[in-house]
């Protein structure tokens, strides 16, 4: 079959956008560039690796677990359903990260990135500053065999720990990160989400807030005396996560800050940092 032939049985079963890049990813072209090659014929396995996809999209899998990895800050990650689909908000709050570390450390810093999944923020972080060491933590062991293969690619010296929070940690931070689960028992979200994204990675109990508590109540041994602590946080738990700042560090200063859309979506935490 030709590009042509193919991009029209795409359209047919998904979104015309998702049929063009995944086409353009099989075929190796760029998906601006797709309509010029229309003609070209497609190679057989090739043919059938596109049309097992994109039935596998008419199916309700997320485009991100059916390519088998994103573009995370301008690098590639592999992910696949045993690890969450990093979203914008993600990177915004490492941007921030990113400004903060270069702003008020001179030296190379130690980050751990709790609950990090595929590894998206450690190692992003890694690339983007000076880091004395990164280590990744999360409690899912399949989670972190999605860590293993991204640290692989990208050459990466980051220690990978499975621990449930700090309960295996015994180490002090200048900057500890996290996107913990943040979604309420009963909250109401997407089906596509709902139906593959790992409930482990999604669900922080009856209000939302139940890593955090932990994270918070756990922390303070694994600071250093300046230490910068940052939080995704959903959109509506700013004062809540701030509340309980106050109780467990009450001596911090606590800055929550809006993402692209207007929404509270991130919260950071300076210790002797002003």
């Amino acid at each position: 079959m030709t590009v042509e032939n193919l991009l029209i049985f795409g359209k047919s079963h998904c979104h015309s956008a998702h049929a063009k890049i995944l086409l353009a990813e099989i075929v190796e072209k760029n998906p601006l560039e797709l309509l010029n090659y229309l003609e070209e014929e497609v190679p057989i396995a090739k043919e059938k690796l596109y049309k097992k996809e994109i039935l596998a999209l008419e199916q309700g899998i997320p485009l991100q677990y059916v390519m088998g990895y994103v573009n995370f800050y301008g690098i590639r990650f592999e992910i696949d359903d045993r690890v969450l689909i990093p979203r914008f908000e993600t990177e915004e709050l490492v941007e921030n990260t990113i400004k903060y570390i270069n702003r008020y450390f001179n030296e190379p810093v130690d980050i751990i990135d709790l609950g990090c999944g595929s590894g998206v923020i450690g190692l992003t972080l890694e690339k983007k500053v000076s880091t004395k060491t990164v280590d990744l933590v999360d409690i899912s062991k399949e989670a972190l065999q999605v860590t293993h293969k991204n640290c692989g690619n990208l050459n990466s010296k980051a220690q990978i720990i499975e621990s449930n929070f700090f309960e295996k940690i015994d180490k002090k931070y200048d900057v500890i990160i996290s996107n913990p689960p943040y979604i309420m028992e009963d909250e109401e979200i997407d089906d596509i989400v709902k139906k593959n994204e790992p409930r482990i990675a999604l669900y922080a109990g009856k209000d939302g807030l139940d890593c955090y508590k932990k994270i918070l109540k756990e922390v303070t041994p694994h600071m250093k005396k300046r230490c910068i602590i940052a939080f995704e946080i959903g959109y509506k738990q700013g004062y809540a996560i701030k509340e309980l700042i106050k109780e467990y560090l009450p001596n911090t200063r606590i800055e929550v800050k809006k993402d692209l859309s207007e929404k509270e979506r991130m919260i950071f935490i300076f210790q002797n940092i002003e």
